[in-house]
């Protein structure tokens, strides 16, 4: 399996992701894919085993991973205070793979009827979700 983790501006989060994906399942492929070059480093620094940076790598990479991790906002054009590009959120949106988004109230996006928990709990459960999808895809 290959696990795409698409992260911008400081890349906490996506490193937060990496860390806890490669914790839980240190055999899977990850690849951090960062709109900018901070955010590509710290999932690189968290044990990401390739990164790429930029739009043209986020949308290459859609069409070669089993999974993609982010925050909701990767689906919504110009979010990111501008970092994802609407093609990079036409890339996510419409490629084939499984999507695993974490609710976060950020890019003018507000999702409702959403446990209100802290975003390592989020990471949990998307990590925990993988996890059955890949058992379930074996």
């Amino acid at each position: 399996m290959v696990i795409a983790v698409v992260d911008g501006q400081g890349g906490g989060i996506g490193r937060a992701i990496v860390e806890k994906i490669k914790a839980a399942m240190p055999e899977v492929h990850v690849i951090g894919l960062g709109t900018n070059s901070v955010a590509t480093g710290q999932m690189l620094r968290a044990g990401a085993d390739d990164g790429a940076t930029g739009e043209n790598a986020i949308v290459h990479n859609m069409q070669h991973v089993d999974i993609v991790v982010g925050v909701i906002g990767i689906l919504n054009a110009n979010s990111m205070m501008g970092e994802l590009t609407p093609t990079m959120a036409s890339a996510i949106g419409g490629s084939h793979t499984y999507k695993v988004l974490l609710p976060i109230n950020r890019c003018h996006i507000h999702v409702v009827s959403v446990e209100d928990i802290p975003l390592g709990r989020h990471i949990d459960n998307a990590v925990s979700a993988i996890q059955n999808f890949i058992a379930e895809n074996q």
